[in-house]
């Protein structure tokens, strides 16, 4: 018997009196022990599928038919009651994000502990020392502080492991993770699919990862279920898609999928006139210091960083979490006072400048941040929002900004039809290239890209590198890329530093780096990239400049 059966599954979503299905007779099957991995894009449904297993749908979502056979009980239509027996139970969630899912008012120990409590599995006695005995179980050093400790004082790989001692606390046979890698650094999610793989050999718990990530999906997974548009393209086992992908659409998948293509850094460099050779941005000595208390030394976020983006170039800053690449490209953007050292934007030193010289400087670096949906103004139109920089800097009339507005949609492949539209009526990838577009909209010679593609479906990403790509050749910009992501990192970079603790461990041609790393640490973050045992074949490939 199947550990999960699900048979013919159809959900729909409720807009006002308009039920639209959005899973169409999904079926799928689970057994003891096995990983299966849905993938697919946004949209594709694969997370709808997964909620609706544990009846966890959005208020307006509906299951409308279909089986869900756990152990051979069709749960599909189980009430809220009894369905809280199944969740922790017999079926585990881990969520995408930990900064969410966890209450901030209440320490780690408490709500691990009520986990326990509520399905009765500990005496008060011993929760506590349960509680201690999960967080060492998911590789958290010292239980008894980290059990009094809130979720803010966690980093984000810690947060998601409580999140998995949470999700395994009463050892489910199926644990779900929805995406619960996609935003973690190289080193930490390859420490938290260890775990997962771990407590499958230990306890026999089968996996359903729902993830975009191809890679992981491939190193991972025993099966794989593709979808799209709410349904299945197909299924079977992870190294026959891999190798003889059944549709179009998986096709394009595996080809956008970075760490199942690597592609050899980009060589080829953008010409530029004589006269502006000179470097896009030199860093020297860059220091950035917080105060940690009146009695001890200050905590040094940034320490003695330095290094050159030359003009028409990509230069990568790559590092875990805490590494300082954040702090040090706000210390670029001004948007950070340095403690010492010095930035240069095309040869003037900018950490001196204040008020209007600041502002002035702006205009020739710009920022294009993670999250577009955070970043983008939800009340504004579309072409209000990439005409606003233009108006900052009082650039042209009225009529040649909106000039501007279509040429600029025209050159990230947006429809002119959504100028009026507000953000949240675009997907993700429409999002990111509105923010590109205004970005781009003062005219720029530099773009500090901070992962501004981590968050994007395989494909969506493709796209957006692309762009980056094109952009760049005709455009003559440079770009200072910010990512935990080095397959993204490799394909689109001339040169990388690699950073950890604030300083530059290693730096030079991507190259060099990547084929042939000079120290211990980036040999780990490059060996953390997922690289699955069967490769796709070569024909799939997608080209970089």
């Amino acid at each position: 018997m199947s550990l999960l059966n699900v048979k013919n599954l159809n959900v729909s979503y409720l807009t006002g009196r308009n039920a639209t299905r959005v899973v169409h007779d999904v079926s799928f099957t689970i057994e003891p022990g096995e990983v299966l991995a849905l993938v697919g894009e946004s949209g594709s449904g694969k997370s709808t599928t997964a909620h609706a297993l544990i009846g966890l749908l959005a208020s307006n979502g509906k299951l409308e038919s279909g089986k869900i056979e756990l152990n051979g009980t069709d749960i599909a239509g189980w009430n809220d009651k009894r369905l809280q027996a199944v969740r922790g139970a017999q079926i585990g969630l881990i969520p995408q994000d930990p900064g969410s899912s966890l209450n901030p008012v209440r320490t780690i120990g408490s709500q691990l502990g009520e986990v326990l409590r509520i399905h009765r599995r500990e005496s008060r006695s011993t929760v506590g020392a349960r509680v201690h005995e999960l967080l060492e179980r998911v590789g958290l050093d010292n239980p008894s502080l980290r059990a009094r400790q809130y979720p803010h004082e966690l980093s984000g790989g810690m947060r998601q492991r409580v999140l998995i001692a949470n999700a395994i606390a009463l050892r489910p046979a199926l644990v779900i993770a929805d995406e619960a890698t996609s935003a973690l650094d190289a080193t930490v999610q390859k420490t938290v699919l260890d775990l997962l793989d771990d407590l499958r050999t230990e306890y026999g718990t089968a996996v359903l990862f729902v993830t975009h990530d191809l890679g992981v999906a491939a190193e991972r997974a025993d099966s794989m279920v593709v979808m799209n548009h709410g349904r299945i393209e197909e299924a079977g086992p992870t190294s026959r898609i891999l190798q003889s992908p059944g549709t179009p659409y998986s096709r394009m998948l595996i080809s956008n999928a970075p760490a199942l293509n690597p592609r050899s850094p980009r060589t080829h460099v953008t010409q530029v006139a004589d006269e502006a050779r000179k470097p896009a941005i030199e860093v020297t000595s860059l220091v950035r210091e917080f105060p940690t208390g009146r009695r001890t030394e200050p905590f040094r976020a940034v320490d003695e960083v330095s290094f050159t983006v030359a003009r028409g170039t990509t230069h990568s800053i790559v590092g875990e979490s805490g590494s300082g690449k954040t702090t040090t490209a706000r210390m670029i953007l001004g948007l950070t006072t340095p403690s010492s050292g010095s930035v240069k934007i095309d040869g003037e030193e900018t950490t001196e400048l204040r008020g209007e010289a600041l502002r002035l400087q702006r205009r020739r670096i710009q920022l294009v941040q993670q999250n577009p949906f955070a970043s983008l103004d939800p009340r504004q139109g579309i072409g209000s929002i990439i005409r606003e920089p233009m108006r900052n800097f009082s650039l042209g009339t009225p009529a040649e900004q909106q000039d501007a507005v279509l040429d600029l949609l025209d050159r990230v492949a947006l429809p002119r039809t959504i100028l009026e539209r507000k953000p949240r009526e675009l997907s993700g990838g429409q999002r990111q290239r509105v923010a590109l577009a205004r970005a781009l909209a003062p005219q720029p010679a530099i773009l500090v890209l901070d992962e501004a593609v981590s968050a994007l479906d395989v494909t969506v990403q493709a796209q957006v590198l692309d762009l980056l790509v094109s952009l760049q050749d005709e455009l003559g910009l440079s770009y200072l890329f910010i990512s935990h992501d080095l397959a993204v990192v490799r394909q689109i970079s001339h040169t990388v530093s690699v950073m950890r603790r604030g300083k530059v461990v290693e730096s030079g041609n991507a190259a060099d780096i990547f084929d042939n790393p000079g120290t211990e640490y980036t040999r780990n973050l490059l060996a953390a990239i997922p690289s699955p045992a069967t490769a796709p074949a070569p024909d799939f490939e997608r080209s970089l400049a």
